[in-house]
């Protein structure tokens, strides 16, 4: 009979060796360790760590008066206001999930995202109260509407019966929040457009929001005290959970309501701005700034940049400016980024265009991610490393959804073979790093957003005109991609192409619509499905002419 395990009894988890990971214990050490350091700058509004934890307990307490508590969800149609920050923490702290929403889609979009993750508090900034007003008239759920009044703004309509500055002066600063009895637990809940028109439902964990917090902070070598500017909008998969990953380490928010040049180049050199992320459009923003907006900066500003592989112009343009650009990749799926190009010293003994086709990949897995590959999708087997077998980049790990919210299908198919299956489809390279190479997927990345190329087909068909349609990605300069719009008419009728635009503008987010129309017979197969490939070709000789 074999001995037994020496370390299988009396070796069990209990309270004082095991509490459950959350990023919300990271703002409580902070506050406690450095109260008097400012975590928050929004205009001339400056608050110190243990004034914003103060917010964030007296928000869960006067959400807990209003019974909302564990399950239930909050969602935020907010800007990188004070209140958005807050949100991150104060919701989480009642057990409740917080669902950030993009402020750039259309009243139906909302809509259905209220519902579907029935939403109980919708905290709403003014600005967008014509889309939430319009929003609320179709959703079944009615939730307590908040509104948050912002400085910087003036006017809106308020569609609540309170502010939130009131609401949250009905919350106790000395809320005492209970770790989540399950890290598994639902945190946040973040909307993709997946490949249909409707959105699905990205779950969160407090233990992946917990280890993308930190893990940021490690793959992207951030010391202690960043001041770190908000470029990034905090409704795209939580601001990639850097509004925990600040919080971790001790830094400064600085608050950006509107991405613009001149308010960006002001803050850095007001605020010392050490860090911030964002699209390619962003950092072209910056790049294509008049020389005098960019003078008066004497220190090194890191940057993340996510989307396309940084072109050489913007790198070598960015190092001109004292910018360090550090290409990083992820899903909406992997919590933001959860890859990254780690840099090696000897490139930089490279010419720049060496250099940028090194840090333009997609990299290796995040220090908390346990593994991210290319595989075969039908073999579950990794590709050779040879830069030319294509497969599909996967991830696994910690840093991955819980799943899809009310979709045990897509969910099942997500993570077929005990793998994320991404959809793009990439190359590994000999030293390991993995090169997209496609998109299997039809979406469209343009300044940082997905596009369903599905939903602006809908839009099309809806069209009296239209007979057949189908959208793909065109190369442009500012936004990276756009929209183009191949359609094929019925006969007898003669739209312009400035009367569809229009038609699909009516119907969805104005930036989903599509920025060009080409008319004419579509290229089909023998069973009637339409030769996306032949589209993507004929936009891309197009471009390369145009170019």
């Amino acid at each position: 009979m074999p001995a037994a395990q020496p370390y299988a009894s009396g070796l069990d988890a209990n309270a004082a060796n095991y509490t459950p990971l959350t990023p919300l214990s990271l703002i409580k050490r902070t506050a406690a360790v450095y109260p008097k350091r400012i975590a928050v700058i929004h205009g001339a509004q400056q608050l110190p760590w243990s004034e914003v934890y103060a917010r964030c307990l007296r928000l869960a307490s006067a959400l807990v008066k209003h019974g909302i508590g564990a399950g239930d969800t909050v969602a935020a149609m907010l800007p990188n206001v004070p209140a958005m920050y807050e949100a991150h923490f104060g919701v989480p702290m009642t057990g409740a999930v917080l669902n950030t929403l993009n402020t750039r889609l259309d009243a139906a979009a909302i809509a259905f995202m209220l519902d579907h993750g029935q939403a109980r508090v919708l905290l709403t900034d003014r600005e967008f109260s014509p889309t939430i007003e319009k929003a609320l008239t179709l959703t079944q759920v009615k939730p307590l509407v908040i509104d948050v009044d912002d400085a910087a703004f003036a006017g809106g309509k308020a569609l609540g019966g309170i502010d939130y500055e009131t609401f949250i002066a009905t919350g106790d600063p000395a809320f005492e929040w209970r770790l989540p009895a399950n890290e598994w637990n639902a945190i946040s809940l973040n909307y993709t457009s997946g490949t249909t028109g409707n959105p699905k439902g990205v779950v969160y964990h407090h233990r992946g929001a917990y280890l993308n917090a930190v893990s940021n902070i490690v793959s992207w070598g951030m010391p202690p005290h960043p001041v770190y500017l908000w470029t990034l909008p905090m409704f795209h998969c939580n601001g990639w959970c850097f509004p925990w990953s600040v919080a971790a380490a001790a830094g400064t928010n600085v608050c950006l309501r509107r991405v613009e040049a001149q308010a960006i180049f002001d803050l850095i050199r007001a605020h010392k701005v050490t860090h911030y992320c964002g699209a390619p459009i962003v950092h072209n923003l910056l790049l294509n700034a008049p020389a005098a907006m960019k003078q008066g900066i004497h220190h090194t500003v890191s940057c993340l940049v996510a989307g396309a592989a940084p072109p050489v112009a913007m790198i070598e343009g960015m190092e001109k400016m004292g910018f360090n650009l550090t290409h990083v990749y992820g899903l909406t799926e992997t919590y933001g980024p959860a890859a990254v190009c780690a840099k090696h010293e000897d490139w930089n003994a490279l010419p720049v265009e060496q250099r940028a086709e090194l840090n333009g990949r997609q990299g290796v897995a995040y220090h908390l991610q346990e593994g991210m590959t290319v595989m075969d999708p039908a073999t579950m087997r990794e590709v050779p490393r040879d830069g030319e077998t294509m497969g599909e980049i996967m991830f696994r790990g910690n840093i991955t959804m819980k799943g899809y919210l009310k979709n045990e299908t897509a969910t099942q198919e997500a993570f077929a073979g005990g793998w994320f299956h991404s959809g793009d489809l990439a190359v590994l390279q000999p030293d390991g790093y993995v090169k997209i190479k496609d998109r299997s997927k039809d979406i469209i990345i343009s300044g940082g957003e997905n596009i369903s190329s599905i939903e602006v087909e809908d839009a099309l068909y809806r069209h009296p005109a239209v007979l057949a349609a189908a959208v793909v990605a065109k190369p442009d300069a500012k936004w990276g991609e756009v929209p183009c719009a191949f359609v094929e008419l019925k006969e007898g009728t003669a739209p312009t192409e400035n009367e569809i635009i229009g038609h699909c503008r009516g119907r969805m987010a104005h930036f989903k619509a599509p920025k060009q129309v080409v008319f004419g017979v579509l290229p089909k197969t023998s069973t009637g499905k339409i030769q996306k490939y032949l589209l993507r070709e004929q936009v891309k000789s197009a471009s390369a002419i145009d170019a």
